[in-house]
């Protein structure tokens, strides 16, 4: 198990039930990246994976 898999089970667990929309979504993805700046990257690449066709997805 890796560490970030206890943070998308906490997700999972509080907020599986609930429906959300892209937008909102990308809107927590700023206020994250705002509040973290040192986690720009990584959030680029999972907006970029979340946008893309997994087949269309490049290492």
């Amino acid at each position: 198990m890796y560490f970030t898999d206890r943070g998308i089970e906490e997700l999972e667990e509080r907020r599986g039930d609930e429906e959300v929309t892209l937008g909102w979504l990308a809107e927590k993805l700023r206020a994250f990246v705002d509040a973290n700046p040192d986690f720009e990257e990584a959030v680029e690449r999972l907006a970029t994976f979340l946008a893309r066709d997994e087949a269309t997805v490049e290492d």
